[in-house]
């Protein structure tokens, strides 16, 4: 093996690492070692037998734990307390826009004549991250307060509406991110490492070691530290569910007249919910901010940044953290596979029925929309469903 894929393996021994301490079924004991012999072992087997669809996979990744990050945020709404929240693209949006004004230097020079954006702090990521959260709980917050009295369909044609005025005021405003021209050179984290010249506070060391390294592999790292954040988020949800706070938010779900005559407070518990879930999917779209670089309101439609999100949770089960995460890989392997199908099908009809061809990229929705139909018809629970019994001291009937 080159240098070059060694480094790339490297850099995948993480991701796969904890995908084994996921998926493995063993106890911690066996678990560890199994996984970190399992993870190391198909990092180095893919970098050396399918290095030209290692760059693939890995961007395939990328975007597929940050929408499991979406997913989980969903989940903590609907999942375990019963939100029918339709305005995810809101909080996501929210998310990524501050996190690219807190990110981002103010323009200067004659970029400022025709890019304007509120503030600008050139702040570092983590913080970006941190705010992108704060604002999007505050947000959240805000909403839940009147909207969280409404139930089931109100609730959702509420939250679906409160998302569209988010958007129209992210694309009309323009002193606020450029309006409806995009917002870029939005920088991403550590990404001195892949330029030349690299990082000057480096070792001259790691300077050699990363020198085959070029800047179009950032993506290794990036899924590195997106995996990371997803692996953080998946352990302070799921401890928060198995936590007397979360066998609460399952009471108001499925009782609520039993939980409030138990003593729950159960609006206090409906709003700590809904904002949890606003935190998460703000973090979410700060990752996805950095990731693209350049970002508009465009981004942020319902149909794509709401209601697949939705899918992705019913498909891997609602109410279950590693179903939700599950569901986001699956289905955006659907939504990527069947670009490769409509593109074949484009070309093929574009001789004999163009104005058909030119349509054929609306199949991509009947794909996913035969998959919801055959999801609400044959396995409505998901495909991990959710474990009603949350301690593992309990005996087992």
């Amino acid at each position: 093996m080159s240098q070059l894929a060694v480094l790339k393996a490297i850099f995948l021994i993480i991701p796969l690492v904890l995908l084994a301490f996921m998926v493995l079924p063993w106890r911690w004991l066996w678990r560890i070692p199994a996984g970190i012999v399992l993870g190391t072992a198909a990092a180095f087997a893919l970098s050396a037998f399918m290095p030209n669809w290692l760059d693939y996979l890995v961007s395939f990744s990328i975007m597929a734990s940050i929408y499991a990050i979406l997913s989980l945020g969903l989940n903590s709404q609907w999942g375990y307390n019963g939100h029918l929240d339709f305005g995810v693209a809101g909080f996501f949006a929210v998310g990524a826009f501050t996190s690219a004004l807190f990110i981002t230097a103010p323009p200067s020079g004659l970029m400022a004549q025709y890019a304007h954006q509120a503030f600008g702090l050139d702040a570092p990521f983590l913080l970006g991250v941190i705010a992108a959260g704060v604002v999007s709980g505050v947000v959240g917050y805000l909403v839940a307060l009147p909207v969280l009295r409404l139930r089931t369909d109100f609730l959702a044609i509420a939250t679906l509406g409160i998302a569209e005025i988010i958007r129209l005021v992210f694309q009309n405003e323009r002193w606020l991110v450029n309006g409806p021209q995009p917002l870029s050179g939005i920088p991403r984290p550590l990404a001195c490492l892949f330029d030349h010249p690299i990082c000057g506070w480096l070792p001259q060391s790691v300077v050699a070691a990363l020198a085959p390294m070029q800047p179009r592999d950032y993506v290794y790292l990036y899924l590195v530290i997106t995996v990371l954040m997803l692996a953080a988020v998946y352990i302070v949800l799921e401890t928060a569910v198995r936590s007397p706070w979360g066998r609460a938010l399952r009471a108001v779900r499925d009782e609520e007249s039993s939980a409030a005559m138990n003593g729950k407070h159960v609006a206090a518990l409906r709003v700590q919910s809904f904002v949890l879930g606003a935190v998460v999917i703000g973090i979410g779209g700060a990752f996805y901010a950095s990731y693209m670089v350049t970002i508009d309101y465009s981004h942020f439609e319902p149909l794509f940044a709401t209601f697949i999100v939705w899918m992705m949770l019913m498909l891997g089960g609602s109410g279950n953290n590693k179903g939700a995460i599950l569901g986001a890989f699956a289905i955006w392997g659907v939504w990527s596979g069947t670009a490769f199908v409509t593109d074949a099908l484009q070309s093929t009809l574009s001789t004999i029925a163009p104005e058909i061809a030119s349509r054929t990229a609306f199949l991509r929705w009947t794909f996913v929309g035969l998959l919801l139909v055959a999801i609400v018809v044959y396995r409505p629970q998901g495909i991990l469903k959710e474990k009603k019994m949350v301690s593992g001291f309990l005996k087992k009937n």
